[in-house]
């Protein structure tokens, strides 16, 4: 488990959605249409946000553990745009498009390693939970400074097209 980063450095942020780790399509995700099964798609997007929530951010596993205090997401939104295949690398990007002393609101990517393609896109909304009165509470300064950062040099991108998008069957008239 990591340690909570109350005293350590604001990081500096880039104007570029942040890259997490590679991972690997293992064979126990593939399902019956020979290609990464949709809940997968989800934890593999979870897991990758582990890497911001705990090592950059510093609102993970330590900060929930030792201040009883975590992001919980309230909704998510998944674009199934390509396929994965067992044993293919991949690799999340994220954008933070919004938040406030108690909400993020995220924007992930993720890519095929191999070719670059777009597999999946998804788009969600988190909130800072008390986990002892389990209701929403801000986050502490030290954190939000660290939010803050980041969502001041994500607010030059550009704001992704599928961003807000409507579920619903498009009818033609």
């Amino acid at each position: 488990m990591s340690e909570l980063l109350i005293d350590a450095p604001i990081p500096t942020f880039e104007s570029a959605p942040l890259a997490t780790p590679v991972m690997r399509v293992p064979p126990e995700w593939i399902d019956y249409n020979g290609h990464m099964n949709v809940a997968y798609y989800s934890m593999a997007f979870d897991q990758s946000s582990e890497v911001i929530f705990d090592e950059i951010l510093g609102i993970g596993g330590a900060y929930a553990e030792q201040l009883k205090m975590g992001p919980m997401i309230l909704q998510q939104q998944i674009h199934f745009v390509g396929e994965l295949l067992e044993g293919e690398r991949f690799q999340c990007f994220w954008q933070l498009l919004d938040y406030d002393s108690k909400r993020l609101h995220f924007f992930g990517e993720m890519k095929n390693v191999e070719d670059g393609s777009t597999a999946a896109l998804t788009e969600t909304m988190g909130m800072n939970v008390d986990l002892v009165k389990r209701r929403s509470a801000p986050y502490p300064d030290w954190a939000f400074a660290r939010i803050e950062a980041m969502g001041k040099a994500h607010a030059s991108l550009p704001r992704p097209e599928q961003a807000g998008s409507v579920i619903g069957i498009r009818r033609k008239g």
